[in-house]
């Protein structure tokens, strides 16, 4: 198992000594993870930061009605988890499910701990993290309220551009809250500018 990815995830904030290099792989676990095998489950505590080394997943819930409403969506080189219910210890009301074969390195609550404290310079790097998912989140209630789907759908592609290509779109439609037929009324009104 190599951590090379995250450390380099972790340089491009600042850099890491050899030393702190082992701390980390002694802590960090790297898992395969199937299309469609959910990494949490609503109910479940959510015990891991996950790292997309490769693949793609998304973090969705249900309603009552059985929809279901996609929330984040993470690729190579991204975070994804139910902050929530890491820190809180409570059960979570999501779902974290891979959409492709992935592969993904995890770090578990204490051991992170563990390394805030052995490698000071790690919960700097972490709170420039939450804070990136914090205004993604925060950019996107605000879109949700006031932008129009065309809006909404292009300000998906920029910001995963990378993905527009590689999700159905069932799944972008419900990360836009929209249907599939309006996501392809849209993309035909755009393809015809």
């Amino acid at each position: 198992m190599t951590i090379q990815p995250i450390l380099e995830e972790f340089k491009k904030h600042l850099p890491f000594n050899d030393e702190e290099a082992a701390l980390m792989e002694n802590r960090v676990v790297q898992r395969k993870v199937k299309r469609r095998q959910t990494i949490l489950q609503e109910g479940m505590i959510c015990k891991h930061y996950s790292f997309v080394v490769k693949g793609c997943f998304r973090m969705y819930s249900i309603d009552e009605k059985g929809i279901e409403h996609n929330i984040q969506f993470a690729a190579e080189n991204d975070w994804i988890t139910d902050i929530g219910s890491f820190y809180s210890d409570t059960p979570s009301k999501l779902y974290i499910e891979a959409l492709e074969p992935s592969v993904i390195l995890q770090i578990e609550k204490l051991d992170l701990y563990f390394l805030y404290i052995s490698i000071p310079k790690l919960v700097r790097i972490f709170k420039v993290i939450i804070e990136k998912k914090f205004v993604e989140l925060q950019n996107r209630v605000l879109q949700n309220i006031s932008s129009t789907a065309q809006q909404r759908y292009l300000s998906f592609v920029e910001q995963y551009s990378n993905l527009a290509h590689r999700l159905p779109s069932t799944q972008i439609a419900s990360y836009l809250g929209i249907t599939p037929e309006f996501l392809s009324k849209i993309r035909k009104e755009l393809s015809s500018r």
